[in-house]
């Protein structure tokens, strides 16, 4: 069972391409479309101050990376327009008055309309802008301190010194490439097992099979061995190709994330064949496939946090596996902890992966039903 199942996984060209090709080609383009990170902000400007410091303003906002000067605006019917169309996706007013406000002592005020329809970019964009205002407004109080040579008396003031552990410069990607490693493992797992059954069904060797003294036990083990030792494969394959191209670090040990991807396959495999003995197609097992595996992404927390999501939503991701082989393999990549901190998530790997396994051997007949 285990040469005929490799035999006729590898021998098919385009099945290769599936298996070694594809989860290649999606952690590039994953790697480098699934990011938080916000840069180049096209931004608008309409300065109806025309001085120095409103130019100082604006070689702020462009000098910080964040924010790309795109247009020039004259009137506010220019600033609804380059909104609506998506030209612009934030506009900073400086109103009349803004320099001689400066001079003389009074609070001068800035106007930015952001386009809120990305609430995520949108908060980000605010955070930027409120970074440089803050930042100039500061140099300005030290500045006009230092002029008045200990005359103007400043209060007191409280300075934040943040430090980021584990993924030290806050790049997203450290954050999603490991979960999409973990997302294409699961695809290409529950894809290749839940066809395993179905297939000789289609084909017509399960008649060949039923005929001979295979036990249930070992054809289930030859169907699902050898989709556990590509996945492993490709686990090491999509791993050496997010440390060397996108320089995700590794601070854990690599036997231990191949122990808890074994662990986590065992889940997998199980599912996958589990969909395969219900299904009667090839058609039915992939749309089985992708009924389960976009619930089990949404669930994961790879997108969003589970501790946001409604308190009956947290309890359902508990049977989600994903859920903790993501911590699993953040933890190994990004914090480099080890069993003494992950052993609750093996545990449930663990827990999920013999019960699903269970059932799909329960399920499994070697019969033509």
């Amino acid at each position: 069972m285990l040469k005929k199942e490799f035999i006729q996984v590898l021998q098919d060209r385009r099945t290769r391409g599936v298996i070694f090709g594809t989860p290649l080609i999606q952690l590039i383009v994953f790697g480098y479309a699934v990011t938080t990170d916000v840069r180049n902000v096209t931004l608008g400007v309409q300065d109806r101050d025309m001085t120095v410091m409103s130019r100082e303003v604006v070689d702020r906002f462009v000098r910080s990376g964040y924010f790309t000067l795109q247009n020039h605006i004259q009137d506010d019917g220019e600033v609804r327009r380059l909104l609506d169309s998506g030209d612009v996706q934030a506009v900073l007013t400086i109103p009349e008055g803004f320099q001689g406000d400066i001079h003389s002592g009074r609070t001068a005020k800035l106007q930015l309309v952001v386009d809120g329809s990305d609430s995520n970019t949108a908060s980000v964009v605010l955070q930027y802008a409120q970074r440089i205002v803050g930042a100039l407004s500061r140099e300005m109080v030290l500045e006009r301190v230092t002029r008045a040579k200990g005359v103007v008396r400043v209060p007191g003031q409280i300075e934040l010194e943040s430090r980021a552990w584990f993924n030290e410069n806050l790049e997203s990607r450290n954050f999603f490439v490991p979960g999409v490693i973990a997302t294409i493992v699961t695809i290409v797992t529950l894809m290749l097992t839940s066809m395993a059954v179905v297939r000789e069904k289609e084909v017509g060797t399960m008649e060949q099979l039923i005929v001979t003294p295979i036990t249930p036990w070992e054809f289930i083990l030859g169907k699902t061995l050898p989709f556990a030792l590509i996945s492993m494969a490709d686990v090491i394959l999509v791993t050496t190709v997010g440390v060397i191209w996108f320089q995700v670090p590794v601070r854990g040990s690599i036997l231990l994330l191949l122990g808890c991807t074994a662990i986590y396959l065992l889940t997998a495999l199980g599912v996958g064949l589990l969909i395969s003995t219900i299904s009667r197609t090839q058609q039915q097992a992939m749309m089985t496939t992708f009924f389960f595996f976009m619930p089990a992404i949404m669930l994961s927390g790879l997108m969003f946090p589970i501790a946001n999501m409604p308190e009956v939503v947290q309890w359902i991701t508990h049977l989600n596996p994903m859920r903790y082989y993501l911590v699993v393999i953040r933890g190994i990549f990004l914090k480099g902890v080890g069993i003494d901190v992950l052993w609750p998530q093996m545990a449930a790997l663990g827990v999920l992966g013999i019960a699903t396994f269970w059932m799909a051997s329960r399920r499994f007949r070697k019969t033509l039903s």
